[in-house]
């Protein structure tokens, strides 16, 4: 079994090869029983959106880790990737600002 620290560098790595920028970490695991980790990385344009899905997809099938879905493929304005203890949130920078979860989740 994959540790969680290793799905979360090679998350970060699969978001930063495909060019995800202002990568973000947040352990959510006081706030919320639904994951431990949040990852929002923003992206230049929806196109990219999905390569950083898509890649992150990849990343996590060479290392037999389980996508529980992906979400948000169809606009590409947000795509959310669920890997169970980990969510990966991939933002254009306009749905990033508007929704701004990096002070929701960061509250205690």
């Amino acid at each position: 079994m994959t540790s969680v620290a290793t799905i979360k560098k090679n998350v970060i790595e699969a978001l930063e090869d495909i060019k995800g920028f202002d990568i973000i970490e947040l352990d959510v695991r006081k706030l919320t029983s639904i994951t431990d980790y949040m990852i929002i990385t923003s992206a230049s344009s929806t196109r990219q959106t999905k390569a950083l899905a898509n890649n992150v997809h990849d990343k996590m099938k060479e290392l037999n880790v389980e996508i529980v879905g992906i979400e948000g493929e169809g606009e590409g304005d947000w795509v959310l990737v669920d890997i169970g203890d980990i969510i990966v949130h991939i933002m254009t920078p306009t749905t990033r600002a508007y929704f701004n979860l990096e002070e929701l989740w960061s509250k205690s």
